[in-house]
């Protein structure tokens, strides 16, 4: 086979598994989980194949006509360079890896068939979107995540936080999808076609027209599918779906789809210096108010959405300061490591047996009751803090380095303030990262919660990925030096100024953390738990002086209220209840929004019932009246209506007569 052939069966065998599933997931339930894994595997392989064929040269550019538009062209076609080849791979490891996890993980679940075809679509539609030349064919692949995320997220319909998490990640980035499909038209009509390859030909040429409004178009369709400030609301709510799917997500699709289009479509963005600064305040707001967000959850899950919204910060704002190879070298790391936390935060969940015990504040003693979570959350935390020789210190230190060139005027790739936002909000979010990783891992594995009912040892399809997924996690860092053919042939080694930097700050984050654990564990000691759960944003110390002076008794058990010992609320103080609740952005748009919109609706309702519906009752009612005028005078009787007609002759005489007499 040739190349293009292998690379056409990459995207269609998931999704020739997809249809298969949902055709025989109720006749032929046995199928169901050979052909969950099997086309994932297979397309994974064939991944890898397109990936060593191309090694990293020239790209591969295919294109077939798909029917005559009459003006700008639609075309099937293939463009895989470097990045293409490396994401396809990353999206078929993590894929691969769901699919086997959640023959485990979702054993029992009665969705499993819908569930698993969703799954190979989402995996089918991410991998159009990598491979495709055309940005119509983009497109395609572009939206059929989005509902396939509407679907996954809202698996557990049943509960009322699923089907409001669905619902709000649909609606956000829709949202944003109106304005990028708007700059993908406009986009089109400057260059003649979708083409990939011939839209990046006129940016070369300056036959852009208006850079700017379509970088800023096209900007807005990136924040809701990558889940940047400001459409990243729907992403700690999707954490409501089943927790393979959050790995998807996070890891390998949805999030990452976005990161990738605008480091394809950089010279786009390159195009307009005022875009580039947008992106890059986009990114520093990201990265900053995500890293504070984290260390204020209780819930392990959403304490991972809003890493992986800090780390798609780092991603755009490589991307801002003009270095895409830096920006997919920490998508595909921060794929291996964050796929790994997610899984083995469900192995976590799934031996508790319930969703519920995803609060940190309650568990106890899961270092010998999850060894095989313990070990592996263990690397990828210290991938996710960048810390040496794990893979995220390699990745990341490629952003900031890239960052510190363009802020000290190496490179002329982007404006100089863009280069400023980035790397001072990237060190500061490196010592917010180290930070919350080191909460995640003292209160997870050496909290002092309630200790859950143990549900046994978990299926080795669970535990063998994690330990796949850490090989990566650790090693993959180190990419940098045989891979630079596939990244532009951009150095990839990490600088000195920023490696100490960042690595300083990421070990003062975790040692801070660490001693404000100490601390609040031995306050919690002393103070009744009654106290800090009535009050957990209050003062410790006030709250300790006040327990002892009341002899307030302790209510309620610990596995209800929050750890006393956690380390964020002493950390972030008064400003933890807010970063706790998101910063409020939710409820801002609620009234920026949410209302306006309701209030609207109410509007037309009561138009469309006491205005539209009074002519249209009205036009109704005069042929009822009628018709009741011409029934009564149906009477039936005989007499009667001799009786009119002799009254009807009489008065047409008399009215004859009176015509005659005129005349």
């Amino acid at each position: 086979m040739t190349t293009t052939t292998l690379a056409v069966l990459v995207p269609l065998l998931p999704f020739l598994g997809a249809v298969a599933g949902l055709l025989l997931g109720r006749t032929a339930p046995g199928f169901v989980r050979p052909l969950a894994v099997l086309p994932a595997l297979a397309s994974l392989v064939l991944a890898v194949t397109v990936a060593v064929h191309q090694g990293g040269g020239l790209p591969i550019d295919s294109h077939t006509e798909l029917t005559p538009t009459g003006s700008v062209p639609i075309e099937l076609g293939l463009h895989i360079d470097g990045f293409a080849a490396l994401v396809a791979v990353l999206v078929g490891v993590v894929a691969t890896c769901v699919q086997i996890y959640s023959t485990g993980y979702l054993h029992d679940d009665p969705r499993y068939p819908s569930y698993a075809a969703l799954v190979s679509l989402f995996t089918s539609a991410m991998l159009l979107v990598v491979y495709s030349g055309d940005l119509m064919v983009l497109l395609v692949g572009w939206e059929i995540m989005g509902i396939c995320s509407y679907f996954l997220v809202g698996h557990y319909w049943e509960t009322p936080e699923a089907r409001a998490a669905s619902l709000k990640a649909f609606l956000v980035t829709k949202l944003g999808d109106v304005p990028f499909l708007i700059g993908l038209f406009a986009l089109a009509t400057d260059a003649g076609s979708f083409r990939i390859t011939r839209v990046l030909g006129t940016v070369a040429s300056g036959g852009l027209h208006h850079p700017t409004v379509v970088a800023l178009l096209l900007l807005a369709g990136v924040a809701g599918k990558s889940a940047l400030f400001p459409l990243h609301t729907w992403l700690p709510d999707a954490m409501a779906g089943p927790t393979p799917v959050s790995a998807l997500i996070h890891a390998a699709t949805m999030v990452a789809a976005g990161i990738y289009f605008v480091a394809r479509l950089l010279p786009v963005f390159q195009a307009s210096a005022a875009a580039m600064v947008v992106l890059a305040v986009m990114a520093g707001v990201t990265m900053v108010g995500s890293g504070l967000a984290a260390l204020a959850q209780d819930d392990i899950k959403r304490v991972l959405a809003y890493s992986t919204i800090g780390q798609l910060g780092y991603m755009a704002g490589a991307l801002a300061v003009g270095d895409r190879g830096a920006a997919v070298f920490h998508l595909l790391a921060h794929g291996a490591f964050k796929a790994l936390l997610f899984l083995a935060a469900g192995v976590i969940i799934h031996a508790s047996g319930t969703n519920s015990l995803a609060a940190m504040s309650r568990m106890k003693d899961l270092r010998t009751r999850v060894p095989d979570a313990f070990w592996t959350m263990t690397v990828a935390l210290l991938a996710l803090a960048a810390i040496p020789p794990f893979s995220g210190f390699f990745s990341k230190e490629a952003v900031l380095g890239a960052a510190e060139h363009v802020a000290t005027g190496h490179t002329g790739q982007a404006p100089g303030a863009s280069g400023w936002i980035v790397l001072v909000t990237g060190l500061v979010t490196a010592v917010l990262t180290a930070a919350y990783a080191t909460r995640l891992w003292l209160l997870a594995f050496r909290g002092q919660g309630a200790e859950a009912p143990d549900h046994g040892r978990q299926p080795v399809t669970m535990t063998a990925v994690l330990w796949v997924l850490a090989v990566p996690s650790l090693a993959f860092g180190l990419a940098f030096g045989p891979l630079p053919d596939w990244f532009d042939g951009r150095d990839l080694t990490p600088v000195l100024t920023t490696s100490v930097l960042g690595t300083g700050l990421a070990l003062v984050g975790g040692i801070v953390t660490y001693g404000a654990w100490r601390h609040t564990a031995a306050l919690a000691a002393r103070v009744p738990l009654g106290a800090v759960a009535a009050h957990p944003d209050a003062d410790a110390g006030r709250v300790e002086a006040e327990a002892i002076a009341s002899h307030e008794p302790v209510y309620g058990d610990i596995a209800q209220a929050p750890d006393p010992a956690d380390p964020g609320r002493l950390l972030l103080g008064p400003l933890h209840r807010h970063a706790a609740a998101g910063f409020h952005l939710d409820a801002v748009y609620s009234v920026l929004f949410v209302r306006p919109v309701q209030a609207g609706a109410t509007l037309v309702r009561f138009l469309d019932r006491e205005v539209v519906d009074t002519y249209v009752r009205a036009a109704g009612a005069l042929p009822r009246w009628l018709g009741t005028a011409v029934r009564r005078a149906q009477t039936g009787n005989v007499q009667t209506y001799v009786s009119a007609l002799l009254a009807g002759t009489v008065v047409l005489v008399v009215a004859a007569l009176l015509v005659a007499t005129g005349a």
